[in-house]
């Protein structure tokens, strides 16, 4: 007889979940799946593409309603979870209550939205899901539409740039002094920058946004920065982060911290309940990237059937594109003593790299424009490669290490 599992959640971890179980043990589950959404799982990383205009929704849907149906997932979507019972291992959906023998918990993670007076006044908005983006679509269709976007980080400027190629006019708000702080150094946030001035998007750093203004009709209209200027626009989209959703999982007993505390095994401390994705925190680390989401499907794939498996949260490196513009980071590159860094840049070309090295080992890099090599120096990072020898050609990447004489590069120690 199969053991009844039951899934919350259909984000993309769950989506590599069910194929793993499916490909891998036919039959062995009698699955269902819960879904808050209307719809099962699909690419959330192309919703910017779809907002650009340049996919449909149809095209980044991974599981379409004749997958499930072929495979036997009875779908709740459009039900949200409202109560998990552990001692009786029952959930509880708003349209009645399941059984189960093994649970997976997979409830992704929620925008944070900045508590600013005005943050829940309609037109303002997170960048999350399908209805996030169709929204943004329906500002576009609006005659001279403006939009503010609160935050300068990857999402930020996904939505930036998408709602500037329908033709809506965007401004970018940015707390900290440059762009992808987190992932850029300076003189890589400015050439970002200037690629996206160059691209109808105006872009404030450094600016601390106080209060969304209201119109007449109790709509967002504006938004008043602290020094004092408004800005005026149709729709507030706040993209400044997300954070593990574990209310569920907290509100039956389950052990949490930041996110939902499980072992290798994506174990939880409720006996058969399990927990994948964004909500998810292993060994103190949280997770917004898919490649440890799909490490984890894989890892609990096996579990579930009792199959030896562990995960390993591994280093990784961030390969990024914005509105056509390539971007990689990896490691540690902050500049601290008895750190030295080599410097590349070509500001015609809109090319810049710079090579962190400490004790003649790489420890982190920055690079705009040209990342083919990436790949390259992250493996020198994580492998903790003695980079001595070819330190005076490390800059050009491997396929320059045999030359026999340098250009003389901009040392900073």
């Amino acid at each position: 007889m199969a053991e009844r599992l039951v899934i919350i959640g259909a984000g993309m971890a769950t989506g590599r979940l069910l194929d793993h179980l499916i490909n891998e043990a036919p039959g062995v589950f009698d699955i269902t799946l819960f879904n808050a959404e209307p719809r099962g799982t699909y690419n959330r990383l192309m919703l910017s593409p779809v907002l650009a205009g340049e996919l449909c929704y149809d095209e980044i849907v991974t599981h379409d309603d004749d997958w499930y149906a072929r495979h036997d997932v009875t779908c709740r979507f459009g039900e949200r979870v409202t109560r998990i019972d552990p001692e009786r291992r029952v959930v509880f959906g708003e349209r009645g209550e399941v059984p189960y023998d093994k649970l997976v918990i997979a409830t992704g993670s929620t925008p944070f939205i900045v508590p600013l007076p005005g943050h829940d006044l309609p037109g303002v908005i997170a960048y999350r899901d399908l209805e996030d983006t169709e929204e943004m679509v329906r500002l576009a269709e609006k005659p001279n539409g403006r939009a503010v976007v609160i935050g300068g980080g990857l999402l930020g400027l996904e939505a930036a740039a998408g709602m500037a190629a329908r033709g809506t006019h965007v401004t970018v708000v940015h707390l900290n002094d440059h762009l992808m702080d987190r992932q850029l150094d300076a003189p890589a946030a400015r050439l970002l920058q200037d690629a996206l001035e160059a691209r109808g998007i105006e872009v404030i750093c450094g600016a601390n946004s106080k209060e969304v203004i209201a119109d007449d009709e109790g709509r967002a209209r504006a938004l008043l920065l602290d020094d004092g200027r408004m800005l005026y626009c149709d729709l507030v989209v706040m993209a400044v982060g997300i954070r593990p959703s574990i209310a569920l999982a907290r509100a039956c007993g389950i052990e949490t911290k930041r996110g939902i505390l499980v072992d290798d095994q994506l174990r939880t401390s409720a006996p058969d309940v399990f927990a994948l994705g964004e909500c998810v925190e292993h060994d103190g680390a949280v997770f917004g990237l898919v490649a440890p989401l799909f490490d984890q499907a894989k890892v609990l794939a096996k579990t579930l059937r009792d199959l030896p498996a562990s995960f390993v949260n591994k280093d990784v490196s961030t390969k990024l594109k914005v509105t056509g513009c390539d971007l990689f980071s990896a490691g540690d590159f902050r500049e601290t003593q008895g750190r030295e860094c080599i410097t590349y840049s070509d500001p015609q070309a809109a090319i810049y790299k710079r090579l962190v090295i400490e004790e003649g080992r790489l420890v982190g890099t920055v690079m705009y424009g040209d990342t083919d090599d990436g790949g390259w120096f992250f493996n020198l990072i994580r492998d903790g490669v003695d980079i001595s020898d070819m330190r005076d050609m490390l800059i050009f990447g491997p396929a320059y290490q045999d030359a026999v004489a340098a250009p003389t590069l901009e040392v900073m120690g």
